[in-house]
């Protein structure tokens, strides 16, 4: 079958398509034909080595397709359903073939496209999460950094959902502000201007939003810790920027913000609430509650290609491979 395999880590370039032995499903496995996989801004930290990982390896750990075997223990039913599925180990993806544990994966509604499946099952169960972790209540103001990012665009939607009053969408740039309001944000910031905070503050009445959920980190999430009530709660679930927010304890303390690992709590769920958490997501998807924006769809051969647009931060919602 074809793979892309990184075996060292670098720029994009280093992923590269290959021929690989097709891959035998184990006790408790399925094998999934593969016809879209994800590519997240995970992946592109991992490939670039800024994350501790075993090479050779192949990217991907969400994947969408047909059953085609499953390994002893599994239930032969399951050959031929449509399923998302997060892949063996976070890897795998990006092939022809992946392997999954039964457990993780997830049959794919008849109405709901693959594409949309693969871009919400595992991002909208962390949107989900997230909220449930930094507890947005009816009513609060909520801030989103990488508002127009695949996470962050599905965020705003849940956000709005559990009743927020107020969603601040803060993007890179003012064509992702143009953008974010068909997230369902109520108000776009382009954090690249130097009055972004002072603009938070103007849309919450001079307060500061009630609730932060911070992706990118260094310079841009210190100032999101700006722009966050006194008395507010700031949530951590990233750092696109290559850092986490420097966290200043004396800011913190004066202010009153309590600070939140966010995406720490969602994922320290079991694996039965983060099943529960993916489930939702694709019945919200069906619903027209959660809908993910695709921002383009690669074959396999241009992966480079696709991490190469995730990295540029010119992307606005979730980008795809076809193998």
């Amino acid at each position: 079958m074809k793979a892309v395999r990184v075996t060292e880590f670098g720029p994009p370039e280093v992923l590269r398509v290959e021929e690989v032995a097709d891959p035998v499903p184990s006790a408790g496995q399925v094998l999934v034909d593969v016809d879209v996989a994800g590519v997240g801004y995970g992946d592109v930290i991992v490939r670039s080595g800024r994350y501790p990982f075993p090479t050779p390896y192949v990217p991907g750990l969400e994947a969408g397709g047909t059953i085609r075997a499953v390994g002893p223990g599994a239930d032969p039913a399951l050959v031929g359903r449509r399923v998302v599925a997060a892949t063996l180990g976070m890897t795998g993806g990006y092939a022809s073939l992946a392997l999954a544990e039964a457990a993780n994966t997830f049959e794919v509604p008849a109405d709901l496209p693959l594409e949309h499946a693969v871009a919400v099952f595992q991002a909208g169960a962390v949107a989900f999460g997230l909220v449930a972790a930094i507890d947005v209540r009816p009513g609060e103001s909520v801030l989103v950094t990488a508002a127009a990012g695949r996470i962050g665009s599905l965020l705003v939607q849940r956000a709005k959902a559990a009743g927020a009053g107020l969603v601040v969408g803060a993007v890179g740039g003012a064509e992702k502000a143009g953008i974010v309001g068909e997230f369902g944000a109520d108000v776009a910031v382009d954090h690249s201007a130097p009055d972004w905070v002072a603009q938070v503050r103007r849309a919450t009445g001079g307060r500061g939003t009630d609730v932060t959920l911070d992706a990118i980190g260094g310079d841009i999430g210190a100032r999101a810790l700006e722009a966050t009530a006194g008395g507010g709660r700031f949530g951590l679930y990233g750092f696109t920027s290559g850092t986490w927010v420097p966290l200043d304890a004396h800011q913190i303390g004066r202010r009153g913000i309590t600070v939140v690992g966010a995406l720490g709590i969602a994922f320290a769920k079991s694996a039965a609430e983060q099943r529960a958490d993916a489930e939702a997501a694709l019945k919200a998807a069906v619903a027209g509650e959660l809908v993910p924006r695709i921002h383009d769809t690669f074959p396999l051969d241009q992966a480079a290609a696709a991490h190469a647009a995730v990295e540029s931060r010119s992307t606005v919602g979730a980008v795809l491979l076809t193998p």
